[in-house]
């Protein structure tokens, strides 16, 4: 009769396949829901979720952006986004009025209350985030930047497949 074997351990980040041995899209899936979890922590202290962060931030760049552009912007399905706008209009941080030309669609603007969220928001993630590049150059962390935009764009030479 065999015996089992004994249940492996799981490493902990940075060990083993989540160190720096790790296939990268492993590596970069698993900061980013580390990243997602200390903004998500640190965003309950306002009361505001992530997505609704996010939400307002695009609108606040952006005003004027329809829910199905938001939700382009914002990574996040129509129905989530629709969900979200409901809420923060309800609550009045965002506004709506209809497009000019097409009057089905509804442009979405921050309001004075969505700014006020904001502003207290903001200081809780640009924390994380100077945490985020502590010990990087100014080089380094440009190089990082583009690296991750281009792995967005689905463009790893800088170039698009010709």
């Amino acid at each position: 009769m065999r015996k089992p074997s004994p249940t492996p351990s799981v490493p902990q980040p940075g060990e083993g396949k989540r160190g720096e041995q790790g296939y990268l899209g492993y590596l970069l899936r698993q900061a980013s829901v580390a990243l997602r979890n200390r903004m998500e922590r640190t965003l309950a202290e306002e009361d505001v979720t992530l997505p609704q962060f996010a939400v307002l931030t695009m609108v606040g760049a952006y005003p004027g952006l329809s829910n199905a552009d938001l939700a382009r912007l914002s990574l996040l399905t129509p129905q989530t986004v629709s969900v979200i706008v409901s809420n923060l209009k309800r609550s009045g941080r965002l506004a709506s009025r209809p497009h000019a030309v097409h009057g089905r669609i509804q442009q979405l603007e921050i309001t004075k209350a969505g700014r006020n969220l904001l502003a207290r928001c903001r200081p809780h993630i640009q924390r994380i985030e100077k945490r985020l590049a502590a010990g990087l150059s100014a080089n380094e962390e440009q190089v990082i930047r583009r690296w991750l935009v281009r792995v967005a764009m689905d463009e790893p030479h800088g170039e698009r497949d010709g």
